[in-house]
């Protein structure tokens, strides 16, 4: 048998490049490749008791990384060989974790559950039917029943539902000796311990304390004195999206979340915070391109459809009145056809600088609290933003534009230079009234408890080619016809 595992040890060294190393890093700075490592192992004779022990010397992101490439009777082996906690580590590594959790046991399944995060188990327990998920929650203990019946008794849009009950927490009246000494029991179970949560006897929140504090604290020092009172906290029912700004606003490695009673039951750890801001962010871009939520691979057809048509249909009508108003310029196009060249060009700048202004705008408006001065002030800030980046371009575009037409379309200069200072005009014209209308139009949406994600970015773009179009012809008729006469 040490005849076999020498034998695979040697020809994973030679796999990895180095004579001595199994699962290390390998002399001259070259990373080993652990894939292939573990592939040979698992494709070994070795016995099961000698593979638990080499699979210790793994990352759960390194196994999870070969589930892919194992045929599903080397996976159900590999299940075997790790136990329930390492084997969900695993799966979390993992980014089909339906797939491969569905080829255990129910009893390995309920196991996986229970060491799970709280509120990742709920989650992939509402994907399951309802006989199926009962049978699992009935094979767990009662304490992780109770903390999966408390997190799937809040909406999805409610902060609860993401709290972790991976917490540790003492209660007031100890000694600083009693809360080290509680701190090592509950590590056992929690490993989320670089912040202590202080509660009353009745659980009530109270503060909290950084871990750091709590180690170089003597025993003399009193454990008031290290308790942070005025530390942040959440309450479970409110809505997530009204959070995130709050949460993001803290460097804490976690933040406490209390029921109605202001007691605590549980946290919303940096991870979780990060993965809400990342979600939200998404939708918002989504919403920005007229989709009421982000769509996925596997979305079905329909589905899609319905969320994309009715904005579209919308924009279709107000496409036909941007087309409407264009034509009404057919006359001045006829006199000066060379005005058609440059069209797209004034329309693509002003729907740039509107972009610009409506993401700008939607990002401050997820603040609640921003006032109606402050509203004003950024209306006005955005308007100069837009002037001033308009007046730069308007003067590129009045020179570059006037020697191209006078070279390449051999126009005299005075007909040549007309032309680009008309377009230089209706650029900075329409630039800044783009801007104006990219600021103004969500913050009359959120006015009107309309979500100005969902309902300005196609919007946005149609109003501002209204706009630079007005502005280039408007101007072409009045400066180039009625004044020039050309």
């Amino acid at each position: 048998m040490e005849k076999n595992k020498n034998a695979i040890q040697t020809e994973l060294s030679m796999q990895s490049g180095s004579p001595e190393s199994t699962a290390g890093i390998t002399p001259g700075g070259q990373h080993p490749d652990y894939q292939r490592e573990l592939l040979t192992l698992l494709r070994s004779g070795m016995s099961p008791r000698l593979l638990k022990e080499e699979l210790r010397n793994y990352h759960e992101n390194d196994i999870a990384d070969v589930l892919g490439l194992l045929g599903r009777d080397e996976r159900a082996r590999l299940y075997c060989l790790l136990d329930a906690q390492t084997l969900s580590d695993v799966l979390e590594y993992t980014d089909d974790f339906a797939v491969y959790f569905s080829e255990l046991g129910v009893r390995k399944q309920s196991e996986i559950l229970a060491h799970l995060e709280t509120d990742m188990a709920v989650e992939y327990l509402k994907q399951l039917g309802k006989a199926e998920r009962a049978t699992l929650i009935e094979l767990m203990d009662d304490e992780t029943r109770r903390e999966i019946a408390l997190i799937g008794s809040f909406d999805e849009d409610e902060i609860g539902s993401r709290m972790s009950t991976n917490y540790i927490h003492i209660q007031t009246g100890i000694s600083v000796r009693q809360a080290m000494r509680e701190l090592v029991d509950q590590a056992a179970e929690n490993d989320n311990v670089s912040t202590i949560y202080v509660t009353d006897a009745d659980q009530t929140f109270y503060g909290a304390i950084d871990l750091k504090d709590l180690i170089i604290a003597r025993d003399t020092t009193g454990l008031e004195e290290i308790i942070a009172t005025s530390y942040p906290y959440v309450y479970a029912r409110e809505q997530t999206e009204e959070c995130i700004e709050r949460l993001r606003d803290y460097s804490e490695d976690s933040i406490p979340v209390l029921d109605n009673e202001n007691r605590l039951i549980g946290v919303i750890t940096s991870q979780d915070i990060v993965e809400l801001v990342d979600e939200a962010m998404g939708e918002d871009y989504a919403k920005l391109a007229g989709l009421s939520a982000e769509e996925d691979m596997e979305e079905p057809l329909a589905k899609s459809v319905r969320k994309r048509l009715p904005w579209l249909i919308v924009l279709l009508g107000l496409g036909m009145v941007v087309s409407g108003v264009v034509g009404l310029f057919e006359g001045i196009v006829a006199q000066v056809t060379i005005l058609m060249s440059f069209q797209s060009l004034v329309l693509d700048m002003s729907g740039n600088v509107g972009t610009q202004s409506l993401a700008v705008t939607i990002r401050v408006l997820m603040d609640e609290q921003i006032t109606g001065r402050q509203k004003l002030a950024l209306i006005g800030k955005e308007t100069r933003v837009g002037s001033f980046n308009g007046l730069i371009l308007a003067a590129a575009s009045f020179l570059l534009i006037g020697v191209y037409i006078c070279l390449f379309k051999g126009k005299a200069p005075a007909f040549a230079f007309a032309v680009s200072a008309c377009i230089g005009i209706a650029m900075l014209v329409s630039m800044t009234l783009s801007s104006v209308a990219g600021t103004t139009i969500p913050i009359l949406f959120k006015k009107m408890k309309i979500d100005p994600a969902v309902a300005s970015g196609p919007l946005i773009t149609t109003v501002n080619d209204l706009v630079a179009a007005i502005s280039y012809y408007g101007l072409a008729w009045l400066l180039l016809i009625c004044f020039l006469g050309l």
